[in-house]
């Protein structure tokens, strides 16, 4: 059996800001189809690796592959077409808030399509139902709690029938029962549209709840990479103490 290539490949990353070295030679496969969880904990290099994955930002080393194409290599339209196929989920978000709900996920289609503004309405609507906000389509951001806004991003990111959806800390400032109803509609999500998501996050929760693979990484380097079940086996003190929540150990605190 040929094995399937994989949906994103990072190929020793190397990321520098100023003297600090935030990724330190990073190598990782997310695979078709599957939720991978990017863990660890806060300036550990887990956003950046994000954003060198959306073609946010250049590493100083190395290539990130979508599919047969090297991001960074890409220019001109071939570029656009690719990041045309990723949908982005913002921690905060990221709404406008002269907008209404419809007119924020309709934003993408507008920006990158040529379709006309009643199939635009129809789609936006079709979207937010996804998410169950159907019949708020007319209000605006500042009317929606932080879960509802957190679900119109979700709607957005995959307005245009994104391949691959990236999340950046989606339970981030949820209560503990909305942090279930976002997870779970991050798997439902990825399983009815036929997605691969990558979710960046220190929830360990969530991590539990979401993740088919999860990658630790600290200081910039990945520590650990496999499923719920292999990580919480692993042998490494500094993964053990992260996903305990525990003071003492090897974690420099600062």
């Amino acid at each position: 059996m040929v094995k399937a290539k994989p949906a994103i490949s990072v190929r020793n990353i190397t990321k520098v800001f100023g003297t600090r070295t935030v990724l330190d030679n990073v190598t990782l496969d997310i695979h078709v189809g599957e939720t991978f969880v990017i863990m660890g904990g806060s300036g550990s290099g887990k956003s950046t690796l994000l954003r060198i994955m959306t073609g946010g930002i250049t590493p100083e080393k190395g290539e990130v592959y979508f599919g047969d194409k090297e991001i960074n290599a890409v220019k001109g339209e071939e570029a656009e077409d690719i990041k045309r196929r990723f949908g982005m989920s913002f921690q905060s978000a990221a709404l406008l808030d002269f907008l209404t709900v419809q007119e924020n996920v309709a934003l993408p289609l507008q920006e990158h399509t040529k379709l006309n503004d009643k199939i635009i309405g129809i789609i936006s609507k079709m979207k937010l139902n996804l998410v169950g906000l159907k019949g708020f389509e007319n209000l605006y951001p500042s009317e929606l709690s932080g879960g509802m806004k957190k679900r119109v991003g979700l709607a957005r990111a995959i307005a245009m029938d994104p391949e691959v959806v990236f999340y950046d800390e989606p339970t981030a400032g949820l209560d503990p029962v909305v942090c279930h109803v976002v997870d779970q509609l991050i798997l439902d999500l990825t399983k009815k549209l036929n997605l691969t998501s990558v979710v960046v996050t220190h929830n360990m929760e969530s991590i539990w709840r979401i993740a088919d693979r999860a990658a630790m990484i600290y200081q910039g380097r990945i520590l650990e990479v496999g499923t719920p079940e292999q990580i919480k086996r692993s042998k490494n003190e500094i993964v053990q103490q992260f996903i305990h929540g525990n003071i003492e150990g090897p974690i420099q605190i600062t």
